[in-house]
């Protein structure tokens, strides 16, 4: 298509499927931008709505209009080194601009949220998902009122979904035995899949903090490796601790490494000396393998968190060793210690009797 522009309007890009803007700004700056859409009403629609903005702001100045994209935008920047789930944000960023593009936050109101939530809504979205895209244009908004010393609203206060309980699936321990002696059968990765899963069992860690693990961080002498805050889901430095099994894991991947790869700086490798980035397609095929059905790398962690509550180490301990950020978060296994709440109001009974 042939690219064709007004002085002042919309207009078509080659290589974009929406309208796009052409208006003069309140200081006389030639403004083009994309409107978001491909219906040339709506585009229509905030076109005028940016040229009503401008208007205000040569006649009365009135404050300037801040737009969705760029707040959303300068969040993005701000955090893409900083925020692990910096992939995610940049897919929820682009569902919230199909619903917000060249809205005006300082006027954003509660009806947009909610039109943006029965969008997803109607598209089949679950409302963990549309809580998340609705966490993220909260923190855009926070962060752009932080250092620009704006006050923009945040309609999105109070709009938070309820979700379902968080999926605990968890194996015992004659099914944890069944997966490893699966996973040794797996031909690629018989030669560190078994160790991954015995890791992951007896410390809780999640899959990449274990890929990533490098020999250096790694104290056999004190039986315990170190994850910095780089490492981490929370950002925060910890120091894991190795029991018998995962110290034996350990150990059959150092006894690798010796013989195939002296040099290599990844406890996960292949012969190579080379990190091994995913173990997904290989655990999958040991689940099947084993009969075990509906269950996740993560769930791995779950396993051990629910192996340690049953156990009857204390939410505190669990939080710690799992690195979760909050008790709230770890409180989900309480579930597994019923003898906790047993003994509880086993207390009330001898309140009684007294």
């Amino acid at each position: 298509m042939a690219k064709r522009r007004d002085k002042d309007g919309l207009y078509k890009r080659e290589d974009s499927p929406y309208w796009w803007a052409s208006y003069t700004d309140a200081s006389g700056k030639r403004v083009r931008c994309s409107t978001g859409t491909q219906d040339r009403k709506e585009g229509e629609a905030l076109l005028a709505k940016w040229r009503l903005g401008a208007h205000q702001e040569r006649q009365w100045d009135a404050p300037k209009p801040v737009f969705f994209e760029d707040v959303m935008l300068i969040f993005l920047k701000a955090t893409a080194e900083v925020k692990r789930s910096h992939r995610d944000d940049k897919i929820h960023a682009r569902q919230l601009t199909i619903s917000l593009a060249g809205a005006d936050m300082r006027t954003l109101t509660p009806l947009a949220i909610r039109q943006h939530i029965q969008r997803r809504q109607d598209n089949g979205k679950t409302n963990a998902t549309i809580n998340r895209e609705l966490a993220l244009l909260s923190a855009a908004i926070n962060y752009y009122n932080k250092e620009y010393l704006d006050s923009l609203p945040n309609p999105t206060r109070g709009r938070k979904l309820k979700e379902p309980e968080a999926r605990i699936r968890w194996l015992t321990r004659e099914e944890a035995q069944q997966l490893i002696a699966a996973a040794g059968q797996e031909v690629k990765a018989q030669q560190h899949l078994p160790d991954f899963i015995r890791l992951a069992l007896n410390t809780g860690c999640r899959a990449n903090e274990m890929l990533g693990l490098e020999w250096s961080r790694v104290d056999m002498q004190q039986r315990l490796f170190y994850l910095a805050g780089m490492h981490t889901k929370a950002g925060k430095r910890r120091s894991v601790p190795l029991n018998n099994e995962a110290y034996k894991a350990l150990q059959s991947r150092l006894d690798f490494r010796e013989q195939h790869c002296p040099s290599a700086p990844w406890v996960f490798c292949n012969e190579e000396g080379q990190r091994i980035a995913s173990v997904k397609r290989s655990f999958n095929t040991a689940c099947r393998r084993a009969g075990i059905d509906d269950f996740r790398i993560h769930d791995l962690r779950h396993t051990c968190a629910a192996w340690l509550v049953s156990a009857g180490v204390p939410l505190p301990e669990v939080k710690e060793l799992l690195g979760h950020s909050t008790v709230i978060m770890t409180e989900k296994y309480a579930h597994l210690a019923p003898d906790n709440v047993r003994r509880a109001v086993q207390r009330l009974d001898f309140e009684v009797t007294l």
